[in-house]
């Protein structure tokens, strides 16, 4: 079969005006390596026509298709015109159309006859015609596969939300300052004495040492990009991070490195910092905290890349205070003061900001928040390393399923 034997382009159009935020998908939500997606961060300014689109339909990514960006809509909505929406001619096939677009395969196929070359775009008519093995239990393999989605879409949830509770901890602790006091009640709300401080311009808790981001600091990291193989004395095999791997540590780059440059290879409770990259939405800056599973999960051998830079805190008991921290600044947008441009191309001025002055609370409060944390942190790790478990089954299983060597019955 064809592609356009089982399902079809939907055309449909509702305004912008008609749909809310959780409704509204672009390009630059649905997320790379069959990820799913993300909320958007706003609606369009102006009032625009949108594919209106419906629960079970499937959206591809159209813009890079080499990036893999797919979804299964669980609810009513409206896209804009850079994605395309599929829709199953028999829509008790809806899951299975997904199964035959997650393959592999299907992007590869796509990616045959782009339109475009700096910025390809998928050719629908191609598209329509790529190759669907007739199987049986078609329903049956779309709900397997589907339930094996559901699943890793649950963990990404369940991690969204511990990270959520880390933050808000963080919020309540060092924000609002109402970490408990030592009668176990919240410190300022409680009538915790503060101090305003010059240097910051605001209230502190009495006692709070100022000083520089730096201060928290023991040593840089320097990135290292390495050969793509073996090559002369470049014959020591990394795994390294790129900025484009900060969203999901599960499957990052090899590389090979020189021995002498093990010394940039990072430890527990180490950081990595995006200093080149981001777009005019979103700043430079991201962070990823180096946890015990990430370490397990590429054997200890892990650098970062050229574009990235690598600390190192003085007093590992800081590492959660720190991280959240850093987000902090990095989701108020801070960075975007930090920035400078090179050949079009953003870096994050890491040495300028780290320059800055900011408050550090006693050693006994941000241990106790390390502690608490910590448990949250290695439950998304463990959840992680599922999903990643689950994904590489489910892209082993899928080419095998649709070809009829295996079946699900």
């Amino acid at each position: 079969m064809k592609l356009n034997d089982i399902a079809y382009f939907v055309d449909d159009k509702i305004s912008s005006d008609e749909i809310s935020l959780n409704e509204y998908i672009t390009t630059d939500c649905l997320l790379q390596n069959k990820k799913g997606r993300s909320i958007a961060t706003n609606l369009p300014t102006q009032s625009c026509s949108l594919t209106k689109f419906k629960k079970g339909d499937v959206w591809i990514g159209n813009i890079r298709p080499y990036l893999k960006k797919i979804w299964f809509a669980d609810i009513d909505g409206g896209s804009s015109l850079d994605v395309l929406v599929l829709r199953a001619r028999d829509k008790n096939e809806s899951a299975y159309l997904y199964s035959v677009l997650m393959q592999d395969s299907f992007f590869d196929f796509v990616m045959k006859a782009p339109k475009g070359s700096k910025m390809p775009r998928g050719d629908k008519n191609h598209i329509l015609t790529f190759s669907c093995s007739n199987v049986n239990h078609k329903i049956e393999i779309g709900n397997f596969i589907k339930s094996l989605d559901d699943k890793i879409a649950l963990n990404h949830r369940m991690n969204a939300k511990l990270e959520q509770m880390a933050k808000r901890l963080y919020d309540y602790w060092f924000v609002q300052f109402d970490f408990p006091n030592a009668d176990g009640k919240p410190y300022k709300s409680s009538g915790g004495k503060m101090e305003y401080n010059e240097v910051l311009k605001r209230e502190i808790p009495d006692g709070w040492e100022v000083g520089k981001v730096s201060d928290l600091l023991k040593c840089d990291i320097p990135g290292d990009w390495g050969e793509e193989g073996i090559k002369g004395n470049h014959k020591y095999k990394v795994n390294c991070i790129r900025g484009c791997d900060m969203v999901d540590m599960t499957d990052l780059p090899v590389r090979y490195i020189l021995e002498s440059n093990y010394k940039k290879l990072l430890q527990k409770d180490d950081f990595v910092i995006e200093i080149s990259g981001g777009s005019p939405t979103q700043s430079t800056g991201r962070i990823v905290q180096i946890t015990d599973e990430i370490i397990k999960r590429f054997n200890g051998k892990i650098i970062c890349s050229n574009f990235c830079h690598g600390i190192r805190l003085n007093d590992k008991d800081y590492a959660s205070y720190f991280f959240q921290m850093w987000n902090m600044f990095y989701l108020n947008n801070i960075f975007f003061n930090y920035e400078g441009k090179t050949s079009g191309l953003k870096n994050f001025q890491f040495d300028t900001f780290v320059s800055e002055t900011w408050y550090i609370p006693p050693k006994e409060l941000v241990r106790k928040y390390h502690e608490v944390v910590s448990k949250f942190r290695k439950q998304i790790d463990k959840n992680e390393s599922e999903t990643q478990k689950l994904t590489a089954l489910r892209d082993r299983l899928l080419p095998l399923l649709m070809n009829g060597q295996v079946e699900v019955k």
